[in-house]
Formats: structure tokens, C-alpha cells, sequence
């Protein structure tokens, strides 16, 4: 097996006329095959002038790590993959999955689809008809007033069963999923998060340089002026994965972690009103 060599063979398959599509089974083996990804795939097009078209399409299948399955088993590795420049689609049901993988598919530059194995255990009305879902176009799962939830790829059902439980206790939150995060919905994030002026971003990568920092940064820039609290952030810690379970509790986030956010800036949004009572 080398995963180097599947990458090679793929980029000169699509660069003679076809869409070869790439399967690794396990996340972190994508290093291994980092040079032909991001020195050869992710900027041939543009090396030779928009002269050659690169389909291929990369099915990656992520665990989030749950359960003990340690380093080389449990990356989210798409943050890197945005640095490098590919087109990142992360779907969170299996009706968005077929949509966008077949979407994926039809591209002409290179694609990664992040297949979480965390959803495989969903149950869904998919179609059988073939039918497309648009790259660059996020979602709202649910709608609120009092909170925005904006929630990635196996997050986002964690992330609705989080906001009915907060719907119990009087808190109306909504939640966004972007569905495709490079091209990601810039409007409609921010159209999301104006409507309730409060956002929790819910993400398992790290904290620091990934996929939460660059959606703070896009808010933080575009509708500061409409948000009634500060923007807060779910994500893993920084830190490799750990083996251990207990440990790697603590490093991922967890729908607990959102809940207390949640509270958090709804609670700010309440102390604030007050101030200005």
C-alpha cells in the first residue's frame, strides 16, 4: 500500500481526461502522502496557467476519535488541507453526503470529503436518484432567537440534541451547518449569527490555527457591530490524541462543554441588558 503512489496515479489520471477518486481509510495517513497532495495536486492548475484540470476527488473517513483509537487514527486533518488550498466538504447527514459527493465529483479542481466515521451510524431518506448539492452553500438545522450554533461535519447532531435540551430550560438556539467548508457560505454565516447576535462555534480540530479561529476571525471582522456577546469557541484541546480514554476525554470537545458555552453567552447577553436597564 502506498498512499504516495494512489495520490501520483490520481493526479495523472485526472490531468489525461478522468475523475479518479482516492479512498484513505484512516485520516492520518494522508501525511504520508502530503508532498503529492499539496506540492502536486493542490497547485498544478495554477502552476501551468489554468491549462490543466485536476478532478480527483479524496475520501477521507474521519473517526473524531472516540474511543481509544489513539494518534494515527483519530486526526481531523482538513485544517491543513484549507491551508494547502484544496475545496474541504464536510457533510453531516447522509442525504448532504451523497449530494455533495456527487457535487464533488463533478468539480474540476481537487476535492477532499471528509467521510465521518462518527455518522455512519445515522438512518436517513437519501434518494436514489442522482441529484447534487452546491460546494459553498451552508444550511440552518434549526431555528433560534437566543443563540447561534455553528457546528461542523458529526458535530452538528450533537449540536441539535445540545439546543433541545437548552430549549427545556427557556434558551432558543439555532444551529448552522457550513456543510462545505472551503468554499465556505461567508453570507450565510454571518446571516446565522445576526439573527440571534450570540455564537458558539462547535469544531473538532485544535484551537489554535484551525477551522473555529478562521470562522472567529470571518465574524470578528463582518458583524462585529450586530454581536450582544463575545464569540466563544468548542473545540479539542491543543494537543496530540491521546490513547488513553480518560484522557482523551478532556482533549475532545463534548456536548457538555457546548452546553456550558451555550449558557455562557446567553448569560452575558442577560447581564449586559441588565447594565443598560
Amino acid at each position: 500500500i502506498s498512499e504516495a503512489g494512489f495520490v501520483g496515479f490520481a493526479t495523472g489520471a485526472a490531468m489525461a481526461g478522468l475523475r479518479p477518486i482516492v479512498q484513505f481509510q484512516v485520516p492520518s495517513l494522508i501525511y504520508v502522502a502530503f508532498d503529492q497532495l499539496v506540492n502536486q495536486a493542490a497547485k498544478l492548475r495554477l502552476m501551468m496557467g489554468g491549462q490543466a484540470r485536476i478532478p480527483v476527488t479524496y475520501t477521507i473517513m474521519v473517526a473524531g476519535s472516540r474511543g481509544g483509537v489513539a494518534g494515527q487514527h483519530s486526526d481531523n486533518p482538513y485544517p491543513y488541507l484549507l491551508h494547502a488550498g484544496f475545496k474541504v466538504v464536510c457533510p453531516s447527514n447522509a442525504y448532504d453526503a451523497k449530494g455533495l459527493l456527487i457535487a464533488s465529483i463533478r468539480e474540476n479542481d481537487p476535492v477532499v470529503f471528509m467521510a465521518s466515521a462518527m455518522a455512519l451510524a445515522q438512518r436517513g431518506p437519501v434518494p436514489e436518484e442522482l441529484y447534487c448539492l452546491p460546494l459553498g452553500v451552508g444550511e440552518v438545522r434549526r431555528k433560534g432567537s437566543d443563540v447561534t450554533i455553528v457546528a461542523v461535519g458529526h458535530l452538528v447532531p450533537e449540536a441539535l440534541a445540545v439546543a433541545e435540551e437548552l430549549s427545556r430550560d427557556g434558551i432558543s438556539v439555532q444551529v448552522w451547518d457550513p456543510r462545505t467548508l472551503a468554499p465556505l457560505d461567508r453570507d450565510g454565516l454571518c446571516a446565522a449569527v445576526r439573527d440571534t447576535g450570540r455564537v458558539v462555534i462547535y469544531d473538532d480540530t485544535a484551537r489554535t490555527c484551525g477551522f473555529a479561529a478562521e470562522l472567529s476571525a470571518i465574524l470578528a471582522e463582518r458583524v462585529y457591530g450586530d454581536l450582544l456577546a463575545p464569540i466563544k469557541r468548542v473545540t479539542r484541546a491543543d494537543s496530540p490524541m491521546p490513547y488513553a480514554s480518560a484522557i482523551e476525554k478532556a482533549v475532545l470537545p463534548s456536548p457538555a462543554n457546548l452546553a456550558q458555552a451555550v449558557r455562557t453567552v446567553f448569560a452575558y447577553k442577560k447581564n449586559r441588558s441588565s447594565e443598560h436597564a
